[in-house]
């Protein structure tokens, strides 16, 4: 997720990719602060807090990126979330799955068309939901 950050996706649990991402959104807070996070991303400094404290609050694609965004060294937040879906579109590309089979890796915990819709940027795609997205393509990839 978030561009190309994590290279061993494949290799971990959705659930520990999901904590993977959290750690990094906090050290982005961490250091650019709770307060200016909060306002330039427009999110609630309650949210941040958790993640700043080990918690893994209800976050979309979309607020991640604009986490991410506050830090000087980074694109904007629509240039990021764009990004982390073309992991995901690239990555369906070089293993060679297409939505159907996609679902089919993740139990069906989603269903075809909305992979799609998701991985394309038409409907919010949660972390979770990155997450597990992520690690079934990383681990299918040849």
């Amino acid at each position: 997720m978030l561009r190309g950050e994590f290279p061993s996706a494949g290799e971990q649990s959705p659930e520990t990719l999901r904590a993977a991402y959290d750690d990094h959104l906090a050290t982005v807070i961490g250091a650019v602060g709770v307060e200016t996070v909060a306002e330039r991303a427009g999110l609630d400094p309650e949210l941040l807090r958790a993640l700043v404290d080990g918690e893994h609050p209800e976050l979309t694609l979309s607020e991640a990126a604009a986490v991410l965004a506050t830090d000087p060294d980074r694109p904007d937040a629509d240039t990021i979330a764009a990004e982390a879906r073309d992991i995901l579109l690239m990555g369906m590309t070089t293993a060679v799955l297409d939505v159907e089979a996609l679902a089919s890796a993740v139990d069906d915990e989603l269903e075809p068309k909305e992979i799609q819709q998701k991985v394309e940027g038409r409907f919010p795609v949660t972390l979770d939901e990155y997450a597990l997205l992520h690690s079934a393509i990383e681990s299918r990839k040849r």
